[in-house]
């Protein structure tokens, strides 16, 4: 069985979608998956699989089943996700705080032109750096404060995305590591 980490994207926010990580924790066992740990209450589940087919569609079908509601659903192999890890452009900047870093992870590889689109794009001081199915961020101020978003990154680029702050991105490598 491989690890693999689920980011959610939606749940919990402002009382709506709600998820309980507990019940989110049984939907993951009766899926057939083994050493499941959630992290905060946003939808970021590490688990292992026996296969990595079709584990997106398999978790989002079971939450629409159970919950009546869809979720943008994201899975990362462990290796995929310590590729990202090693693969962010903002790390060796000098006097890049993590606060400032952000991992915008995208369903699949966006097209060269959505690309352009998106890089092309008037953000003042805020950096993007898109890599495959990656965008790092390093923002000026408050990511909710940021035009680039989830909401931006699908109009721009056409494919669903889902963001965590680097806080967040290190502690689920630190969870996945040891499971």
């Amino acid at each position: 069985m491989k690890t693999h980490i689920a980011i959610l994207r939606g749940i919990n926010v402002g009382g709506k979608r709600k998820i309980l990580m507990a019940d989110l924790k049984l939907l993951f066992q009766d899926l057939g998956f083994a050493d499941i740990e959630t992290y905060i209450q946003s939808g970021n589940v590490v688990f292992k699989a026996p296969t990595s087919d079709k584990l997106e569609h398999l978790i989002k079908k079971a939450i629409q089943e159970k919950y009546g509601f869809e979720v943008p659903t994201i899975v990362r192999s462990l290796n995929e996700w310590e590729k990202s890890i090693s693969t962010n452009p903002f790390l060796s900047s000098e006097n890049e705080g993590i606060e400032r870093m952000h991992l915008t992870f995208l369903k699949e590889t966006p097209k060269q032109e959505n690309i352009e689109l998106a890089e092309a794009f008037e953000r003042g001081n805020d950096q993007l750096s898109i890599v495959g199915k990656d965008v790092f961020l390093l923002l000026e101020g408050k990511y909710s404060q940021s035009k680039l978003s989830n909401q931006f990154f699908e109009k721009k680029l056409k494919v669903e995305a889902t963001t965590r702050n680097w806080k967040t991105v290190k502690k689920l490598l630190e969870i996945a590591s040891k499971n």
